[in-house]
């Protein structure tokens, strides 16, 4: 099967998707480009499955480069078979073709090795023909191996390492090692002791043992950072015999032969001293890289859903960082995120500094006519939000405050991004600023951060860097242009997403819009300099430019296309006029009716481009964000003793992770919903029910307060 195949077997696509798809990516096209403007060509592939096309493409090929480097390798010592040359090209992984050259890679100096300078190989070879008797006997065989100046004093030293011979070579054999590695994968135990006598977070595997093949991958993570912190000493364990038996069977050869009792010997030699260790620690790592392809999958689908969270537009908000001693810093953003004022007040000292930050408040309040307090949920943010909630009763205004995570707001902060952007602000300014911005728009305020830093994943700082980084970027891109940006109000790190735009792109557009104004058409970004045809190919149809006179200017349809929709427009008697109020409404339903195919063909595009052409005309300049649920605003407070068994509320999803999901339900901590409350039915995953974000119904099932825990539940309430 080539490659090509392999990937459409996969994947459940066809191979004339596959191969064009892979054209696709080979010249230089972006996913969320192919992904949006290529969807004649791909069958209407979304960017999750083009992603995961794209990255096993690159795992195929490495494998394919990995075998062509290891039969140039093999061919350069002159070992090279046909039969050899086959074995190579059917291995399907990386691991399998490295077992295969194991035999012939330049060995370190081992036991092995040396016996074979000592000229122990025929010895070795010898015993493995397992001759039903041997004249002379092997022992008096081994004598004449006994040679002083190689370092063999006697006969027992020659059989010793004739048997570390055979030891080796049965380690090295790619069969053995591919059936050993199953073995152990399907009867072997993970166990965890604990290391040092202390209590810690991670008790529960103080003396713990599971299934390799069952372990889940938040189990795993946790145990190796437990092992990571010397908490754990963890093993991977099975009976030997299971291995040996194997191995006897296909080494040995039926039949008496005074051969079998050093076979024996060998053999249990090379799996106790060479294969086990060495498989241990390619099962540890199996686990690992399982457990992270897990994480990075549940981690990228709560940083999408939390990208593309309603933005709360048209207000004007307050930022509010709490703090101690510090004090409490302030920022009022307008409608279109420009800071109007700041402030720094102290709520939570002595009587006369509270009735300070109170005029404070209120004059902001008022002055600005904010909407939304937006209230940082870190340290003092609860005393900060019991003040808050108090002085707006206390105004008795419409105002509203929500509380806003702040993850990753202090690393913003601190980052020569900030810096740039507010020169004249300190650090917490800057937070309450971020703080303010996130309410209005996360995902043009949420792309400044590292996504790692964001915190709704679980153990993300234990994974392979450049894998979650990869994967986390590419969830980024997604969401940025499946929104799109406004040219001229984008920062450079929201622009460095769009298709086709790299970050030095990004801020010579900034920089050109600074020194010329605003753009007043897509196609004037191409006076920008490093954005040539390709990338303003890849980008123009994820820029926005709302005051161009070109009304497409402010829509998701591509300028290659500018032709078909005018010609749309004129075909159904509609004025670009029309579009820019909104008029085309159902134009969709009449494509339809008059038969899209034949229109599409008439109009010289694909069906699907015809379709999406449709849909940005009927809501030009939409946002697909804001048919999401909009966040939750409060007017009072809950602390964490309010809380009683049975409670209804209503809270927003924070973090989904593998055994649950942490719901904000308004008294700073969240709750856990563990995956078996999750739902009246059967709950494999909880992404299957929840995402961050969503806004659920839970009822209370306790409340520890000493160790601030809550257990939630969103099962329907059994009646009393």
């Amino acid at each position: 099967m080539d490659m090509m195949q392999k990937l459409a077997a996969e994947l459940s696509l066809t191979a004339d998707q596959v191969e064009k798809t892979v054209a696709l990516i080979d010249e230089g096209n972006t996913i969320p480009f192919i992904s949006r403007y290529r969807k004649e060509v791909t069958g209407g592939l979304d960017d999750t499955v083009l992603r995961k096309l794209d990255e096993r493409l690159r795992y195929l090929r490495n494998i394919e480069a990995r075998k062509t480097e290891v039969i140039k390798l093999i061919t350069e010592q002159e070992k090279m078979t046909p039969e050899l040359a086959a074995q190579i090209m059917a291995a399907n992984t990386i691991t399998e073709v490295d077992d295969i050259y194991r035999p012939f890679r330049p060995h370190r100096k081992t036991r092995a090795s040396v016996a074979r300078e000592r000229g122990l190989e025929p010895l070795a070879e010898a015993i493995l023909a397992q001759e039903p008797s041997y004249t002379p006997s092997l022992e008096e065989m081994a004598e004449t191996f006994v040679n002083e100046e190689k370092g063999v004093t006697d006969a027992d030293m020659a059989l010793a390492g004739a048997m570390d011979i055979i030891a080796e070579d049965i380690s090295d054999n790619a069969e053995y090692r591919k059936k050993i590695r199953f073995l152990t994968q399907r009867n072997a135990m993970l166990e965890t002791k604990k290391a040092k006598e202390e209590d810690s977070v991670y008790a529960q595997y103080y003396d713990y043992s599971e299934p390799v093949y069952k372990v889940p991958g938040h189990r795993v993570l946790a145990i190796n950072r437990g092992e990571k912190e010397e908490f754990l000493k963890v093993s991977v364990s099975m009976a030997p015999e299971i291995v040996l038996n194997y191995l006897f069977n296909d080494v040995i050869k039926p039949g008496k032969s005074p051969a079998k009792q050093y076979l024996t010997m060998a053999i249990t030699d090379s799996y106790e001293r060479l294969i086990a260790p060495s498989v241990e620690r390619e099962i540890r790592n199996d686990l690992f890289d399982n457990a992270c392809e897990g994480a990075i999958v549940l981690f990228s689908d709560n940083l999408r859903n939390l990208l593309m969270g309603a933005p709360l537009k048209g207000k004007t908000v307050l930022g509010f960082d709490p703090g101690y001693a510090h004090g409490c810093k302030l920022a009022v953003v307008d409608k279109t995120g420009k800071v109007l004022d700041t402030a720094v007040i102290y709520p939570t000292q002595s009587a006369r500094r509270v009735e300070e930050a109170k005029v404070i408040m209120k004059r902001l309040i008022t002055t600005h006519k904010v909407d939304v307090v937006a209230i940082g949920n870190g340290t003092a943010s609860r005393e900060s939000e019991k003040f808050v909630a108090e002085l707006l009763h206390e105004m008795q205004v419409s105002t509203k405050y929500i509380i806003v995570s702040e993850s990753g707001a202090s690393v913003y902060s601190a980052s020569q991004l900030a810096a740039e952007e507010f020169p004249e602000f300190d650090v917490m300014q800057r937070s309450a600023v971020s703080i303010a911005r996130r309410l209005q728009d996360p995902l043009a305020e949420l792309v400044k951060i590292d996504p790692k830093a964001i915190g709704v994943g679980q153990y993300q700082h234990d994974m392979k860097p450049a894998r979650l980084d990869e994967s986390l970027t590419g969830v980024v891109e997604d969401c940025v242009n499946s929104v799109g940006v406004d040219l001229n109000t984008a920062s450079h790190s929201l622009l460095s997403y769009i298709s086709g735009i790299n970050a030095a792109s990004a801020k010579n557009i900034v920089k050109y819009r600074e020194e010329n104004g605003e753009f007043k058409t897509r196609a004037e970004v191409l006076k920008v300099p490093r954005i040539g045809a390709k990338a303003y190919e890849q980008c123009a149809g994820f820029l926005r430019v709302p005051g161009s006179r070109e009304v497409l200017d402010n829509t998701g349809v591509h300028p290659e296309s500018y032709e078909a929709a005018h010609a749309l427009l004129k075909h159904f008697g509609y004025t670009e006029e029309d579009v820019r109020e909104g008029k085309l409404a159902g134009i969709a339903d009449k494509i339809r009716r008059e038969g899209a195919k034949a229109l599409a063909e008439q109009l010289g595009v694909g069906e699907p481009t015809l379709m999406d052409i449709a849909a940005e005309l009927e809501k030009p300049g939409r946002d697909l964000r804001d048919d999401f649920t909009p966040p939750e605003l409060r007017a009072d407070v809950l602390e964490l003793t309010d809380l009683k068994p049975g409670m209804e509320l209503t809270g927003t999803v924070r973090n989904v992770i593998d055994f649950g999901a942490f719901v904000d339900i308004g008294v700073h901590q969240d709750g856990l919903v563990h995956i078996s409350e999750l739902s009246d039915k059967f709950v494999k995953h909880p992404r299957e029910v929840v995402s961050v974000g969503d806004i659920v119904k839970v009822h209370v099932l306790s409340v520890d307060v000493q160790k601030k825990r809550i257990a939630l539940s969103m099962k329907t309430p059994k009646k009393q």
